[in-house]
């Protein structure tokens, strides 16, 4: 898989440089774009091992929850579960990544297919950096945690120590805020704008309902993973707009001097003067 995506990401870079339009409304820079890809690879890969040497709780952890300890826009939600709904979650989810595809159908657009997929890698590299360290170095219980009708094992899972934030929600809105930006920048003209912006909006807090519902995360937790994708999505090919290039977004992790942990990690945005 690490593979394919790096032949993809060479082949998309190379392609953008060949075929960038006049049309375009943006710029891509071989050297520049491939670091930002390349680390936001990497801390998605330092992301995803935090998440599966987290550990989980013990069972008087598990007992000494209290529903009354959670905030109370979140309380209501709590012990939630249902795996109907975290079944279903995944097909808005899946569905969303194609969104670039389908919602792209302008000749410039074809003929920038190699620039807006580097574009579009930046932008779910970034938000998925941004969520699997957050989830592996934040403890906070799934609101199914305190459904007391669950098994001891499943409530005590270390996956079920990784509510914060909504990763589905998070990539979804990501996907669709990234689709209905660049969809914007190359048809700025088209009576179909708002419509596509109201599908970017309705598609990930759809995800977020159907996530609160089976009990993967409470309400904030979803609202955050909302925010952090359409943030990402709609920065990252605003950055690349020409006459933007003074901007710059990307996924930053600070460590230890003596290499024990991670001080903070996030997306770093700069504007040079």
């Amino acid at each position: 898989m690490n593979k394919l995506i790096t032949l993809f990401f060479c082949l998309s870079i190379c392609f953008s440089v060949v075929s960038q339009e006049n049309e375009s409304p943006y710029e891509t820079d071989f050297w520049k774009d491939g670091a930002w890809i390349t680390t936001g690879l990497g801390l998605n890969a330092l992301g995803v091992s935090m998440i599966q040497n987290k550990p989980g709780l013990t069972e008087a952890e598990v007992l000494a929850l209290d529903k009354d300890d959670i905030w109370g826009v979140d309380r209501w939600t709590a012990g939630n579960y249902s795996e109907q709904d975290d079944e279903l979650s995944y097909i808005p989810f899946y569905a969303s990544f194609a969104l670039p595809i389908a919602f792209l159908p302008s000749e410039a657009e074809r003929k920038n297919f190699g620039q807006i997929s580097v574009l579009y890698l930046e932008t779910m590299a970034t938000v998925g950096a941004m969520f699997t360290i957050t989830a592996g170095a934040v403890h906070k219980s799934r609101p199914l945690v305190y459904n007391e009708d669950l098994p001891m094992k499943e409530r005590r899972d270390n996956d079920a120590q990784r509510s914060f934030f909504g990763g589905h929600v998070a990539a979804t809105s990501a996907a669709a805020f990234f689709t209905a930006k660049v969809f914007q920048d190359f048809n700025p003209n088209s009576r179909a704008i708002p419509y596509v912006w109201t599908g970017a909006v309705a598609i990930p807090a759809f995800v977020g309902y159907l996530r609160t519902k089976s009990g993967k995360h409470f309400l904030t937790d979803n609202l955050i993973g909302f925010g952090v994708g359409a943030a990402t999505g709609i920065l990252v090919p605003e950055i690349h707009k020409k006459g933007n290039e003074n901007l710059n977004l990307y996924p930053t992790a600070r460590f230890n001097i003596n290499g024990t942990g991670i001080n903070t990690r996030g997306l770093a945005l700069s504007y040079t003067f």
